[in-house]
């Protein structure tokens, strides 16, 4: 097999987000020619797929602007600093939904865009839920929840009510691989 490694050669910080980093970097191709490439470095994230004794689903409904209108999907949220992902998925669930849950197990990783970023996000079941609290949400963030049966959820992948990347992968992995 050929060697497709693109080598750094140097690089800049276009652009100093709060969540998110640009960078343009100039690369040495394999062919011994020289290239740039601009991506966006992400923190990483995790995405739940809460699941209730009765096989319904806690999905959540929020408006995303870059698309200018609401999603529906499985709850999800970045990784802070040092933090391990599963803490993360605890966390979200706890913030965004009010629940807590007693069984957690790992699903996969997905790579959300691989030409332009290095985000990656970790996939959760979690089991036995609880209601531990009321929601508590980061300042700006308004999410509704809702409770569907998994079948519906899966339907609404399939007439494309539900077409998050991160919602689709993790509720396709529940559905192909079991909960």
């Amino acid at each position: 097999m050929k060697d497709l490694t693109e080598h750094f050669v140097s690089g800049e910080l276009v652009f100093d987000g709060k969540l998110l980093k640009v960078h343009r970097d100039h690369v040495r191709l394999p062919d011994g020619s020289s290239g740039a490439r601009e991506y966006i470095r992400h923190p990483g994230a995790v995405a739940i797929v809460p699941l209730f004794d009765d096989g319904s689903l806690l999905l959540e409904r929020q408006f995303r602007y870059p698309h200018r209108r609401e999603f529906i999907e499985v709850p999800a949220g970045k990784l802070e600093p040092d933090e391990p992902h599963l803490e993360t998925a605890k966390r979200e669930l706890l913030e965004e939904t009010g629940y807590v849950a007693a069984e957690w197990r790992r699903l996969a990783v997905i790579h959300t865009a691989i030409a332009y970023t290095d985000e990656a996000i970790e996939l959760f079941l979690a089991k036995k839920l609880r209601k531990e609290r009321a929601v508590q949400l980061d300042a700006g963030e308004f999410v509704e929840t809702l409770v569907v049966p998994f079948d519906e959820a899966l339907a609404m992948v399939r007439d494309g009510r539900i077409t998050d990347a991160k919602s689709v992968a993790a509720l396709l992995w529940v559905r192909t691989w079991g909960a």
